[in-house]
């Protein structure tokens, strides 16, 4: 697809950020199915099991709520200011699933090493065809755009390895799943299937209530417990599972003792749930924050950090600051507050250790963690990780 034609694209379908949030971007449909040829090439020639390098970005659901993805964009910087993983989930439900898809595959186009999308339960025919994407084609276009997008759609690759430590999916872990090679040797083209590996990538959930594998309320693939979370880890030597595929209150829900995360990028989800979104910013050191958009607010602002650990930043609650100043000089700042936190909060009780008041975490939205040292936290005396949480 030639370069300047993509350019004018893309430019056409960001302009819309000056204007009012909903109005639709004229796309022809002799170019929109030059988008899903030319990106479905490229996922072809891309592994079904990515592996990508850090610093990346990873969003989660966005379902057509395309005014929300521009606001992703505008916080984190637009393509190629900064790499992008997706998690899935980018048509049904919200206004705009034609110019969020539009948008994302042409940004795969213009920045196919830069720039990476995987497949999400939506992402079938069977599914998006029953809540909205399927609708949306066929009163802005034709069914011939929708069978289109689905050709692309049964491309996609289905999971990304970060820096050998981070595994991603949509959906979550299957019990058919032994080896990271069954995902890169799952066959493309495919329409996903109502059992087995590749519809537990896309539809499974993680339960604190179940040890082990246990049914779904959704009908179809398994809910995990903690426990295998944590098998799962040890076995393959990795430190966090991150997916999407659910609706959680802050944009970002952890689970498993900080081993498995859950990232929805998609705030006031359809308009009905007062959900915050969130994108997962992990550094060349493997180091994460949560950076929040909720809907009256915007964007909440990241804090910066340097080193393998993160310093406290100045939104932190004046506790923490204080701690901070005291500690002792031959020691790591996170490692001495994980010590005191573990010890003060709550009698070492608390899901979040010493945490910033509720005005403060409002304001914020912001976690910040290293991945190696939990890791090692894991592996050692404390009964759980901890989290320097802001």
């Amino acid at each position: 697809m030639d370069a300047a034609a993509l350019d004018k694209i893309i430019e056409r379908l960001i302009e819309t950020r000056s204007t009012k949030p909903g109005k639709l971007v004229q796309v022809t449909e002799s170019e929109i199915k030059q988008l899903c040829v030319a990106s479905r090439d490229i996922f072809m020639q891309q592994p079904n099991l990515l592996e990508l390098r850090a610093p990346i970005k990873i969003c989660g659901d966005i379902h057509g709520q395309y005014s929300d993805l521009l606001r992703l964009f505008e916080y984190g910087g637009f393509p190629p200011q900064a790499n992008y993983l997706f998690l899935g989930d980018y048509v049904d439900r919200g206004k705009q699933s034609l110019e969020t898809i539009c948008l994302l595959l042409a940004f795969k186009i213009r920045y196919p090493e830069n720039f990476f999308l995987l497949r999400g339960n939506h992402e079938c025919a069977s599914i998006n065809r029953i809540y909205g994407f399927f609708d949306e084609c066929k009163r802005r276009f034709n069914v011939k755009i929708w069978k289109s997008f689905t050709d692309c759609f049964n491309c996609l690759p289905v999971a990304a390895l970060i820096d050998d430590k981070i595994l991603c999916m949509h959906g979550g872990l299957s019990p058919d799943l032994t080896s990271l090679d069954q995902i890169r040797t799952l066959p493309r083209p495919i329409a996903v299937p109502d059992t087995g590996l590749l519809c537990d990538l896309l539809w499974s959930d993680p339960s604190r209530d179940v040890k082990g594998w246990g049914m779904n309320d959704r009908g179809v693939s398994f809910t995990f417990g903690p426990d295998r979370v944590s098998e799962f880890l040890t076995k393959h030597d990795l430190d966090l599972v991150c997916r999407a595929h659910q609706v959680v209150e802050d944009g970002y829900e952890f689970f498993a003792e900080r081993q498995l995360v859950t990232i929805f990028s998609a705030p006031n989800y359809c308009g009905e749930f007062d959900n915050a979104g969130a994108m997962m910013i992990v550094d060349e050191n493997l180091m994460c924050s949560f950076q929040g958009v909720d809907v009256e607010n915007g964007c909440h602002l990241p804090s910066t950090w340097e080193g393998r650990y993160t310093e406290v930043a100045s939104e932190v609650p004046p506790y923490a600051a204080r701690q901070a100043h005291s500690l002792h000089a031959n020691c790591s700042l996170l490692t001495q507050l994980i010590w005191r936190g573990y010890s003060k909060a709550d009698g070492g009780r608390s899901q979040s250790g010493w945490s910033c008041n509720k005005s403060i975490k409002e304001l914020s939205s912001l976690i910040h963690l290293s991945l190696s040292f939990l890791g090692y936290l894991r592996r050692s005396v404390l009964p759980r990780p901890f989290l320097v949480e802001q």
